[in-house]
């Protein structure tokens, strides 16, 4: 299965633009989420140079984000660049382990292989593999419990795709019948 960037906005937007004012945007530069302006203009995901991880990632923490959170730019959550110390590394580890877990199941949904991210170049060396548990058991939290209604419209629109080989519009389709049944 080829992972075009394309068929990954347009299945996002499909699902997602008219009942949540939101587009899925390829970026040039560092990820980062912009609340709409206007009442008539979208939110933007925009993720990271055109990849698709990224774009999985972005989208993940979208799924999780309220929608008081949804107003505000990046989420209103802040971001450390690479360097972090231990204590902040921690941090940033906490808060990455729901929107990384969901990303896993959107990987998963598209047939694609998954890695964590410790993002932290340059700073103290972290523990890889106790995050990735971390990650992979709350990964298997949602299996059991059940994703958050945006993230399993999502997942479930990457199935269809990906995995049953539906077309673009009967994903989409899917996606937006899990959306209905709240």
């Amino acid at each position: 299965m080829t992972h075009r960037i394309d068929d990954l906005i347009a299945l996002f937007d499909g699902v997602f633009s008219a009942p949540y004012r939101t587009c899925l945007v390829s970026g040039d530069d560092e990820p980062l989420y912009r609340p709409a302006a206007h009442a008539e203009d979208l939110h933007r995901i925009i993720f990271a140079h055109g990849f698709f991880a990224s774009a999985l990632h972005e989208v993940s923490h979208w799924c999780i984000a309220g929608e008081r959170r949804r107003q505000l730019e990046d989420y209103g959550y802040w971001y450390e660049p690479d360097g972090r110390d231990a204590e902040r590394q921690r941090e940033f580890e906490q808060v990455e382990i729901a929107p990384q877990a969901l990303e896993s199941l959107f990987s998963e949904a598209c047939g694609r292989r998954f890695h964590v991210s410790v993002d932290n170049l340059g700073g103290p060396e972290v523990d890889r593999d106790a995050f990735a548990a971390r990650v992979d058991a709350r990964a298997a939290r949602y299996r059991e419990t059940g994703l958050p209604q945006r993230a399993e419209a999502f997942r479930a629109t990457l199935e269809a795709f990906y995995r049953h080989g539906l077309s673009r519009e009967a994903a989409i389709d899917v996606g937006r019948a899990r959306l209905a049944r709240a």
